[in-house]
């Protein structure tokens, strides 16, 4: 069989393109996949997995790792974030105009950035009767992201509830003091990103922007634009992740965190459990608005479960580099981070193109 080659495109900005060298894969290539790095990190950090999505998909992806928010610009802030990674997939949407679909897949707190991305690139269904549109071959009668289908929308380790107190972030060992301490000199080292993730920001006297993104507020189609998605995943790793906890990443409360072990799986030997979440319905869904950190996270939780979501939690408990979990799982190096190649494998195999 043919090896599929790929080819990579490093522009002066630092972003990453990367496509089969195969002139008729690359052609008939209609997806884009925009891969986002995490907090620091910058475009190679997904070199491995974008070369491995072009590999197996070679005819159906176009990869384009995003350079826009890199190294200490993680630190400006996840709306700042966001804007910057709209703009930047709209520069890529005029360059490569033969693009129809969209997925995005984040690590750590890119996948709050993407998220805020998406609010701003919907585009609601147009308003046309819903049997007019078929009639008219339009399909995408519950909105677009900036005219393309929204087809996966993936997150790898993101801190989905912020990173304030119950234990979000395991370094501090869950000690309340630690926790309150964090949450007022986080902002020392992270910045305006820090007061987002610990939910301290105010601005204008607005709710603290994770907050506002479980829901449609002001002309940010937060919601709209995740459930727009055929897919949400959610990717987490269940220990050893010293930087997101699994609660925070896999978007559940403590009494819903499963009770897993090891499964002799060959394939995916580091994935340990998977599942499917409905979509909660309306009434379940009703944000009522009380003080209180445990209550906006209760919040969050409550907005972000009205779509469904695939939960796919990662262990690297008896990995070499099991400390270093929340880049295996990622494979942010090709060398010391390889372990996690089968997460990435799983990734591909469920991908819908």
């Amino acid at each position: 069989m043919e090896k599929n080659e790929v080819f990579t495109s490093e522009s002066i900005d630092g972003s990453r393109d990367v496509w089969s060298s195969k002139s008729s894969d690359s052609s008939s290539a209609d997806h884009l996949v925009v891969m986002v790095n995490g907090i620091l990190g910058n475009a190679t950090d997904w070199k491995f997995a974008s070369e491995q999505f072009v590999k197996e998909l070679p005819d159906k992806v176009f990869v384009h790792c995003s350079e826009r928010n890199v190294s200490t610009l993680t630190l400006d802030g996840v709306d700042i974030m966001g804007e910057r990674l709209a703009e930047e997939v709209l520069e890529v949407i005029r360059r490569k105009p033969n693009m129809r679909r969209i997925s995005f897949i984040a690590h750590s707190v890119g996948g709050l950035v993407a998220r805020y991305a998406i609010g701003r690139l919907y585009r609601p269904p147009e308003k046309e009767p819903v049997q007019d549109l078929i009639n008219k071959g339009k399909v995408d009668s519950i909105g677009t992201i900036c005219g393309l289908e929204a087809t996966n929308f993936i997150t790898v380790a993101t801190p989905h509830l912020g990173s304030r107190g119950n234990k979000q972030v395991p370094f501090l060992f869950g000690v309340t003091a630690f926790e309150k301490v964090a949450s007022y000199v986080i902002h020392w080292i992270f910045r305006r990103t820090g007061r987002h993730l610990f939910l301290t920001d105010d601005d204008e006297g607005k709710p603290p922007l994770l907050r506002r993104m479980v829901e449609d507020y002001d002309e940010c189609y937060f919601m709209s634009a995740l459930r727009t998605f055929k897919r949400r995943v959610l990717y987490s790793n269940v220990h050893h992740d010293h930087i997101v906890g699994w609660r925070t990443s896999s978007i559940r409360r403590d009494n819903e965190l499963p009770k897993w072990e090891d499964i002799l799986n060959e394939k995916y030997p580091h994935v340990v459990y998977e599942e499917r979440c409905k979509a909660c319905d309306a009434e379940q869904c009703d944000i009522t608005e009380e003080s209180g950190s445990d209550k906006i996270e209760e919040e969050l939780v409550t907005g972000l479960s009205c779509v469904s979501w695939e939960k796919v939690d990662v262990s690297f408990h008896s990995s070499r580099q099991r400390f270093a979990a929340h880049s295996v799982i990622q494979v942010k190096d090709q060398i010391s981070h390889i372990e996690g190649a089968d997460v990435i494998q799983h990734m591909i195999d469920h991908f819908l193109t």
